[in-house]
This record gives C-alpha cells, structure tokens and sequence, in this order.
C-alpha cells in the first residue's frame, strides 16, 4: 500500500544531499537561499562536499547520507543538490526497511529517478519528481512555475496540469487512471534486469531526457517494449525531452515519429508536451500517487503527494 510522506510546515528542516554527482557549490547556495526563503531551514548532508572523481564522494559516503536524513528525526524531507550519474551504483546498499520506517518527502529527478523507483517498489513511499537546487533552482533566471511547485510539499492538494502550463498533444486519445511511476528514460531503461526493475502494470509512464539522439531514444524505447513495460502500462505522460535533436547533418528519424512508432500503437491514452524533467518551468509531479490523464481533454489530474503532519500523529 502507498504511503504518503506528511506535509512540510514553515520551520521545518529539511536536509539536502548529493546522491549522485557533485553539485556546484555558487549554485547550490542560492539553492539552499531559496529554501529558507520559503520557511525553511536547512541541513546538509556530512558529505555532500565529497569528491570522487565524477561521484559526489564514494558510494558508502552517498548512502551514509540518505540514510542518515532518513533516521533524522528533525529532518523533515530530503531534497537532492542535482543529478548527474550514480544513483544505480548505491540502490542495492540503501536499507530501505529505514526509509519504510520513518517516511517523509524525497525530491529530485535525473538520475534520481533510480532511486524513485527504487523507493517507491521497495517501501511504497510517494516521492517526488522535481527540479533540484544546484541544477534548477540556483541557475539564473529561474522560471516562476519551478519555484513555486515546491508549494505542494506544504498542503495536501491535488492539481490539474493542462494548457496553461504549457501546449499540450494528444498522441492517443482516451483517459486512464493509475499511479504515476517513471521519469527519466535512460534511467529507467536501467532498472530493467536488477532487483529495482520498473513495474509498469496498470500504471501512467512518465518518460522524459536530455541530450539523447534520437537514434539512442529509439533504442529506448525499443528495450522498453521488449520488456513488456508498454504493453502493461495503462497511459502515458510525455515530458520534455531537451536538446534531444540529431547532433550530425544526417538523416534521422524525429521525436514525433518515434512517438508514432511506440506509443501510437499501444492504443492507450498518450499526451505529450509537459514541462516535467530537464525543462523551464520545471513543474514536479508526485511518482507513485494516483492520477487520471485525460489525453482528449489535454490534461493531467494529479492527487496530493503529501498528507497533513496531524493524520500522521
């Protein structure tokens, strides 16, 4: 059964880690400035200001953290710095009966997207898909929507994505109804095979990259429907793919054919055009909540990720 982490109060500490890459150190301050503009204190974790190489310190450093933030009492959620590469490293080191334990919110994206499967499947905690403090919210000129969406950690609340967020393409018409699971493609191309593979039945797909060819999400997209995982999906959420354009002048085969190629087929509802993942505005979306997408109305309702501190006393 899912379980929803409680809802943040202002004062609340909420503690930051680095469980991938290393963040950039100017731009992790002005997002932890934003943080506490917001209400909040902070607590970083001990090693965030590790280095190994292209790994914000070594596994066992990276895991000490998440697991100290969740054993924390204090700690009220946990916010990742910034993506980057090694989540898939730590999964089958984190003590996930801990986290069971003592849930609250997890947020972050990227690469964090191992670990929201992982989360998720393992303890059936609702974690969070959103823009990061180093790599979104301390860049320059951060859009209004990517700040504000942080807002939904602090009231029980379910919204409706539609037009006035961004355009929005029906691929597939129809509506389904399901948890949300997903994020980013590459990653979750990853879980396949390893103890973390993503379940997809019955459940709305989030797919979203950056900086993929096209040729490379075709052989996606391909892996995930020769695994079954878009036969058992019950719809699907297209995010934005940024700078995923061919990088050679040679002929290459579009976004919206491959689209056409994978999604089309499956006869489920499908929509595109979600400013969800590597994107400005970057809107964060709960994964494993329930939803209903509506790709004939072009929207997306999305139940609340949290639930009230006094439910959970």
């Amino acid at each position: 059964m899912n379980q929803l982490p409680a809802a943040l109060q202002t004062g609340d500490t909420v503690g930051v880690i680095a469980p991938a890459s290393p963040p950039d150190d100017k731009k992790l301050a002005k997002g932890i400035a934003f943080l506490e503009s917001i209400g909040l204190q902070v607590k970083k974790g001990r090693n965030i200001d590790r280095r190994y190489g292209y790994l914000a310190g070594s596994d066992h450093e990276r895991v000490e953290d998440i697991h100290h933030m969740f054993q924390d009492s204090e700690v009220k959620a946990v916010i990742c710095a910034c993506g980057g590469y090694g989540t898939g490293r730590i999964a089958e080191t984190i003590d996930y009966d801990l986290i069971r334990q003592n849930p609250k919110i997890f947020w972050g994206y990227s690469d964090i997207t191992f670990l929201h499967t992982a989360i998720h499947q393992q303890t059936g905690l609702v974690t969070f898909h959103g823009p990061m403090l180093s790599s979104d919210v301390g860049g320059e000129n951060v859009h209004p929507y990517t700040k504000d969406t942080f807002l939904q950690l602090f009231a029980p609340k379910s919204f409706t994505y539609s037009h006035h967020l961004s355009p929005l393409h029906a691929l597939y018409h129809g509506t389904a109804s399901g948890e949300i699971v997903g994020g980013n493609l590459a990653l979750i191309v990853t879980t396949l095979g390893t103890p973390f593979e993503i379940d997809t039945k019955g459940k709305l797909l989030l797919i979203e990259d950056i900086d993929e060819e096209p040729y490379k999400i075709d052989r996606m997209m391909q892996h995930l429907k020769s695994a079954g995982k878009l036969d058992d999906a019950a719809g699907f959420i297209v995010g934005d793919f940024h700078q995923c354009e061919p990088k050679q002048q040679e002929p290459s085969l579009t976004l919206e054919q491959l689209w056409e190629t994978y999604l089309v087929p499956q006869k489920k509802p499908a929509l595109s055009g979600f400013r969800i993942g590597h994107s400005s505005p970057n809107v964060a979306i709960p994964i494993g909540t329930q939803a209903e997408l509506d790709a004939t109305g072009k929207k997306l309702h999305v139940s609340p990720g949290v639930v009230a501190q006094e439910a959970m006393k």
